[in-house]
């Protein structure tokens, strides 16, 4: 008989926390899950669910216009901010209540708000407390804003989706994945779209060729790329924003969106009371188990600093309830792990990028292909897609993929499982093609990219 009130305690009910959750429940443990914002975290409420309707939104403005070269007179297409913002708004809720139906079918116990640690088994929620054998920090990431004059009047991703009147004139700050989707979502829907970023090409991490790639397509959708410039400082006044480049450009905007980065959601969690140590970059330190140096707390998804994406947690909280409730040994394999950029057009990639397999492999060989979409040879559209595979050539085996264009990230999903089983080229190039699809260029790449 336990003397804890719980096996196991989650702090957070986003993705990683409910997927545990879920399954420690399923092994038969007692247990109690709390949330104090929204059920589903990000992903849900400010993150993937709600960018990717608003992704389709933004597609409609251009399908519009592609439609005329089709034969098709739509007339003149007019958007509604307030009926896709309070349309997401009711499709979130419904989500949100699917996770406490799920919570509750299987019998954990969920308490809405702030949970706080006190000691290695004690948690506190306002004036209660519960202990539990295991305790789980799942809390997810936050966005930051640094600080500058000013900086009181941007918004964050969180706030962006629900303003209360559309921005016809966005500013976004920010070189990674979220400032290049919300640059393309903005600028699908009218606004017009200005994105700074400090360094000299956005999307650091991805292959030089897709960062050179979509800053191409980008700039010619319509957005108005400015690298190496950043904000010195926003000033209110009657006509909107003012805002103060470092190179000394005045810009106007009605709404400045700063997506420069997330940090662990770890304040006021109470791990003061608690051995757990938090490394130089604001995130938790933890084992191959997700075991933190307090024996037992752990801590799983983005707080631990690893790959910050969705099915990543799922797969984390899955692993990690099948060790400590089910017996079973299984650990995630982070290898391989594709995603997707739903900027547009999409870009999709899995494996290396060409720098990294260059200093992870002796020798590689580049295959690379830049087209024009079938779609875009009526619409007139000025739109190209890229693919680039790199292949070990010591094995033979595809070790990276990338592409952007129509429908990347629904065509990396099959690529991820090729490459996972160890595909090499020669099974790509005997590999029967889709026709007519992008897709099929993947097992079209015939001849070596050779470098000028």
């Amino acid at each position: 008989m336990s003397n804890f009130d719980y096996d196991l305690f989650v702090i957070g009910a986003g993705s990683g926390g409910v997927r545990a959750a879920r399954m420690a429940a399923g092994f038969g443990a007692k247990v109690a899950i709390a949330e104090d914002r929204y059920m589903g975290g990000t992903c849900v409420n400010v993150g993937c669910v709600p960018k990717k309707l608003y992704v389709y939104a933004a597609e409609y403005g251009k399908g519009f216009e592609d439609a005329r070269g089709f034969g098709w007179d739509s007339g003149t297409a007019r958007f509604d901010w307030s009926t896709l913002r309070d349309n997401k708004k009711t499709e979130i809720a419904r989500l949100n209540a699917i996770y406490r139906r799920m919570l509750d079918g299987v019998g954990a116990q969920l308490f809405d708000g702030r949970a706080r640690i006190v000691d290695a088994h004690t948690v506190a929620i306002g004036e209660d407390r519960y202990t539990a054998e295991k305790l789980l920090i799942a809390t997810g990431g936050w966005p930051h804003i640094p600080d500058f004059p000013g900086n009181e009047y941007a918004v964050s991703s969180n706030e962006i989706f629900d303003l209360d009147t559309f921005p016809k004139r966005l500013l976004i700050v920010g070189g990674g994945y979220i400032a290049v989707e919300f640059a393309g979502i903005f600028n699908g829907l009218g606004a017009h779209t200005t994105q700074l970023y400090r360094g000299p090409l956005f999307l650091r991490g991805f292959d030089v060729d897709i960062r050179a790639h979509a800053a191409q397509e980008i700039a010619k959708s319509g957005v108005d790329l400015r690298f190496e410039v950043n904000v010195r400082s926003i000033e209110s006044g009657s006509a909107g924003l003012s805002v103060e480049l470092t190179d000394g450009t005045i810009l106007q905007a009605d709404a400045v969106l700063y997506a420069t980065g997330r940090k662990a959601n770890l304040e006021d969690l109470g791990l003061e009371n608690v051995n757990v140590s938090v490394n130089e970059q604001g995130t938790i330190d933890v084992d191959a188990d997700y075991r933190t140096s307090e024996p037992s707390v752990y801590a799983l998804g983005d707080v631990i600093g690893g790959m910050e994406l969705t099915p990543v947690a799922l797969a984390e909280g899955m692993a990690f309830a099948r060790k400590n409730f089910g017996g079973l040994e299984k650990h995630v394999d982070y290898d391989f792990i594709p995603t997707a950029v739903f900027c547009q057009p999409n870009i999709g990639t899995v494996g290396f990028t060409e720098d990294e397999a260059r200093a992870q492999f002796k020798d590689i060989t580049l295959f690379k292909s830049t087209f024009k979409p079938m779609k875009h040879t009526m619409s007139g559209r000025d739109e190209k897609a890229f693919v680039k595979m790199i292949v070990d050539s010591a094995t033979d085996r595809v070790v990276g993929v990338h592409m952007m264009g129509p429908d990347a990230g629904e065509i990396m999903q099959g690529i991820a499982i090729a490459m996972r089983a160890g595909a090499t080229k020669a099974i790509f190039d005997t590999t029967i093609g889709i026709h007519p699809t992008s897709a099929e260029e993947f097992v079209s790449l015939r001849e070596p990219w050779q470098e000028d």
